[in-house]
């Protein structure tokens, strides 16, 4: 293959992965790049108007604002952001709305062990994205216009409520938080508590969450592990771990 050819093929590969992942940072470096300067009359035309197009689409669904957790709020979903309708699989949540990749992959498994051993949910049960204009931006439930967040049943668990969880029921939240080891915090332990509401603890690029996703991910090629699979939350090791844990979130309130 000749290098003209050749930088024609990955041209066109950076675009065509860059839209699959839906990711506005690949073809900014596409477009930016030195590299890509100095080729820009090498590669064809629709390549290059594929990857303008494409960014295009993904600066649209930006604020330029982040969420408090230090994420950036998106203002809309499904439309070329980070931002998507994902599911939610053994549950009868049809979908959720969140950031795809590394968060979706944490929040999905609070949603899923929240099914399974907390309360059974049904369609409908589960927000995720909402608007930055529809969220209290001071409050952590802002976190949700940038991806990082969901409420569980928040009609039955409203803002500024406490005390509607069972204490088994609290146990298993704690022991979820725990397993995650703080990449997730729980709107109960905020001083305007929201107990329906669980969102990202770390921020962009956090070595901590890719250790947890790693071991998630790595669950789900074992039999037996992962959310649904029978855990004990009362053993010694899991309950020092979550008190460990719940003392920590608490006095970062």
């Amino acid at each position: 293959m000749t290098s003209h050819s050749r930088r024609t093929f990955l041209a066109r590969a950076t675009v065509l992965a860059g839209a699959t992942a839906v990711a506005s940072l690949p073809f900014s470096e596409y477009l930016t790049s030195p590299a890509h300067a100095a080729d820009r009359w090498a590669e064809p035309k629709h390549v290059r108007d594929a990857a303008r197009r494409a960014l295009a689409r993904a600066e649209r669904t930006q604020s330029g604002k982040p969420s408090p957790n230090g994420w950036e709020m998106e203002l809309t979903t499904d439309k070329g952001g980070a931002v998507w309708t994902r599911p939610v699989p053994g549950t009868p949540v049809e979908g959720v709305t969140v950031r795809i990749g590394d968060v979706e992959t944490v929040l999905v498994h609070v949603i899923r062990r929240f099914h399974y051993e907390v309360e059974e949910l049904r369609k409908g049960d589960v927000v995720g994205w909402r608007s930055p204009d529809a969220v209290r931006r001071k409050l952590a439930e802002a976190n949700q216009a940038s991806g990082t967040a969901v409420q569980i049943r928040p009609g039955h668990y409203p803002s500024g409520v406490e005390g509607g969880f069972f204490a088994p029921q609290r146990m298993v939240i704690r022991d979820i938080l725990a397993e995650l080891e703080g990449v997730v915090r729980w709107g109960g332990d905020d001083r305007t508590p929201d107990e329906s509401l669980f969102y990202l603890d770390v921020k962009p690029g956090s070595p901590l969450l890719a250790k947890v996703v790693a071991k998630l991910r790595g669950w789900e090629k074992e039999p037996g592990k992962g959310a649904g699979a029978p855990v004990d939350v009362r053993s010694g090791k899991r309950r020092d771990a979550a008190r460990e844990l719940a003392r920590e979130q608490r006095s970062a309130a």
